[in-house]
């Protein structure tokens, strides 16, 4: 039987509008006279481009492609380690939750948040959703309360902003903080995991320089984890902030080992990436290993 999905696409189709199914759950949808190449992707998906407009507008769409990738390979290897509980760290307004419900992640999702005015806007986001809890505080390697730079957007930080980052973001200039919490992963983990048969945690970090302090701050109790998640970064963008050999360096100690490397930030002038999106998995826990 076909789903929903098909069948809305093979409507769209009888309108006129060009459909190419990627499936399970993405198409590509154009319409008009402009000719579209198709690229294929795997056996039995492709992706449509314009040629003209994937010319000028490619660091947009390498972008794009790299959000859609990370997600689909985060998705899969939640599901293939049987993860049940994501702590999801430096939520912001919860886009990290909602993209992991949208890819078909069904577990528990635990969001950490210290910005008072996200926490409004993630606890609305969470609200109708029974099995995402919101804690609103942040992590890091000790409980004690500090400032945070908090009317940088999704870059706010615990942080001060390097050389480089105060040439590259003008939003560095406002300089309002505010007192937040600051609390010890391993102090948390029995609250978060309260009610799941047999535990198997993934820690995402999206802590704008501060993720090795959240990571320290879990102890010996990061071994429970399947997984974990975490922006490194080749340029520094926070004073203070480890680069990526470093971070690295700390995971793989942790028993951690690369599954996924998706670029976040690139300067358009240059072509350097900024930053990745880090994917590591312990492989003694995933399936066939008896863990």
């Amino acid at each position: 039987m076909p789903t929903v999905h098909r069948t809305l696409l093979k409507a769209l189709a009888r309108t006129g509008t060009q459909v190419l199914d990627l499936a399970p759950g993405a198409a590509v949808l154009a319409r008009g006279r402009r000719q579209w190449v198709a690229t294929p992707l795997a056996k039995s998906a492709h992706l449509v481009l314009d040629p003209e407009r994937s010319r000028t507008q490619e660091h947009g769409f390498q972008k794009a492609a790299a959000d859609y990738l990370g997600a689909r390979h985060v998705a899969a290897m939640l599901e293939h380690y049987r993860v049940n509980c994501v702590f999801d760290v430096g939520a912001n307004v919860g886009q990290y939750g909602r993209r992991l419900r949208e890819f078909g992640y069904g577990g528990r999702i635990v969001s950490f948040e210290p910005v008072p005015g996200f926490v409004k806007r993630l606890r609305r986001h969470a609200e109708n959703d029974p099995d995402w809890q919101v804690i609103p505080c942040g992590l890091g390697r000790v409980d004690t309360v500090q400032p945070m730079h908090v009317d940088w957007q999704t870059l706010s930080s615990l942080l001060p902003p390097s050389d480089y980052g105060n040439a590259r973001y003008q939003r560095f200039t406002k300089g309002a903080t505010e007192e937040i919490r600051v609390c010890r992963l391993d102090g948390l983990m029995d609250r978060a995991l309260d009610g799941i048969r047999d535990p198997r945690p993934y820690l995402k970090m999206d802590t704008q320089g501060y993720d090795l302090e959240v990571f320290a701050g879990a102890g010996e109790r990061i071994a429970e984890f399947v997984g974990m998640q975490s922006e490194v970064a080749l340029l520094r963008i926070y004073e203070g902030s480890p680069r990526m050999d470093e971070a690295l360096a700390a995971y793989e100690r942790g028993g951690f080992e690369v599954t996924g490397m998706y670029p976040v930030t690139r300067e358009k002038s240059t072509g350097r990436v900024l930053e990745f999106d880090c994917v590591l998995m312990r492989a003694a826990a995933g399936p066939g290993s008896g863990g």
